[in-house]
């Protein structure tokens, strides 16, 4: 199976940004897949550093895409670095299922990084009153959030209350 940055190789276009620059911002729609080919970025959320990222075939804009909604921060470059561009994201996911699925482990990956994360807040605050001890709550939503499209039943049955 190739590799995101494989399957970029010679049939997306290109483009080089001087160090400073920002690609994505939050808050914003770019409607595009940025794929890092060399070099290194900060990603922000608000005023704080969420990541510094240099590892090519790393994808940006995808949170954005798959969830239609804006840019949930900014990514900006720290050196001069190279992006594959992929203009329209939807119909390349469809087109490279390897790609895909490249993608669903990278977001898989960083899920399981955030939670390993809050649960060790949770282990570290469990007996606090105070908001630390919002991290139940953020557990929570977190594993048992559904789309705002998903509805409970099926297309037999679309009222579950029936019951």
């Amino acid at each position: 199976m190739p590799t995101i940055l494989e399957a970029c190789q010679g049939s997306l276009p290109e483009r080089t940004v001087a160090a400073g620059e920002v690609i994505i911002a939050e808050g914003t729609r770019a409607g595009m897949l940025f794929v890092l080919a060399e070099g290194r970025v900060d990603v922000v959320k608000g005023d704080y550093l969420v990541s510094t990222v240099s590892d090519p075939g790393a994808v940006f804009g995808e949170i954005s895409l798959l969830l239609d909604t804006p840019h949930t921060a900014t990514v900006r470059t720290t050196v001069p670095s190279r992006f594959y561009v992929v203009a329209d994201p939807l119909a390349f996911l469809r087109s490279a299922p390897d790609v895909a699925l490249g993608v669903a482990r990278l977001l898989a990956q960083r899920l399981h990084a955030t939670t390993t994360y809050l649960v060790d807040l949770k282990q570290q605050f469990e007996h606090h009153t105070d908001h630390f001890g919002m991290v139940d709550e953020v557990l929570d939503a977190l594993s048992h959030s559904q789309s705002h499209e998903h509805e409970p039943g099926s297309d037999r049955d679309p009222d579950p209350d029936d019951y």
